[in-house]
């Protein structure tokens, strides 16, 4: 459903992203990470035809979505800060939905209306951050597009909201299963509904793997610092603290039954690293090349 190839897109002449490449073709809830300026703005902006990529090439469903209108009748991308019409009301965007999206949903669409209580006298422009992120994320669901693209789609939602996001999220993609990506700089809360996910750094495509196998990636150890320096001679560490003869690390390791009995042998402790702190430092030092 997706292809991309050696996909290479500068911008003023300053590359973004350079021989990315990523190729799905099954329907799946997919994690889209990246920190800022790693190309992931711009990877989904290609995506949905905006741009004609420099070099390398980008298939959705078969075919080349810049400049084709019969590509872009399967993508729905739906941005941060999406651009809405200046007298646009909630029933304008309900009115307008079915036009540009084929496999429109009016029901769906209006049940969300519901369930994120907007207001329907008010212009979406005088919204709330959380109102116009709901009007975001019902054009987004109803919009059923083959791929459906949400750049950050919990922003400026309280916890109840974004409850409420998950529970449409989940009921749209087993109604209609299609590969909708998700963009997140908070992927704890995401990565429970996510298969799948793509890691965009310096422009590259760092991982694409099953989100269970994210999930473990990364261990912190503490202990004695000679313990830990030997326990870890073979192995990338990701982050390090010490205080007085006790060390801290972070490595870049599966949390495995391994690797629990030999903190065990060894007297250390072990923990599991959050994925997102995982993210960060590993995105902070893949070029270093840090060994101890």
């Amino acid at each position: 459903m997706i292809e991309i190839n050696n996909l290479t897109y500068a911008y003023n002449n300053t590359p973004v992203l350079t021989d990315f490449n990523f190729i799905e073709s099954e329907p799946r809830i997919i994690a889209l990470w990246g920190r800022n300026g790693a190309g992931k703005t711009t990877l989904m902006s290609l995506l949905a035809g905006h741009y004609r990529p420099d070099q390398g090439s980008i298939k959705i469903l078969g075919q080349e979505p810049y400049n084709n209108l019969n590509a872009l009748e399967n993508i729905c991308y739906i941005q941060e800060n999406h651009p809405f019409g200046h007298n646009w009301r909630i029933g304008d965007l309900l009115r307008y939905g079915k036009y540009f999206h084929p496999n429109w949903d009016q029901e769906f669409a209006e049940h969300l209306v519901e369930i994120f209580e907007l207001p329907p006298r008010k212009k979406i422009e005088k919204f709330s951050k959380g109102m116009k992120t709901a009007a975001q994320i019902i054009l987004g669901l109803a919009s059923n597009a083959k791929i459906t693209i949400l750049d950050e789609p919990t922003n400026g939602l309280d916890a109840v909201r974004r409850k409420q996001f998950y529970d449409a999220l989940l009921e749209s993609y087993e109604e209609n299963p299609r590969i909708i990506l998700l963009s997140t700089h908070h992927i704890e809360e995401i990565q429970p509904l996510c298969e799948t996910m793509v890691v965009v750094n310096d422009g590259k495509s760092l991982f694409y793997e099953q989100m269970e196998v994210m999930r473990e990636k990364g261990i912190i150890l503490s202990g004695d610092m000679d313990v830990i320096k030997e326990v870890t001679k073979n192995v990338s560490i990701l982050d390090s603290s010490k205080i007085s003869s006790t060390q801290k690390v972070m490595i870049d390791e599966l949390f495995t039954a391994e690797w629990k009995k030999i903190a065990e042998t060894n007297q250390l402790t072990i923990e599991k690293a959050t994925l997102q702190d995982y993210l960060i430092n590993k995105t902070l030092n893949k070029n270093k090349g840090v060994k101890k």
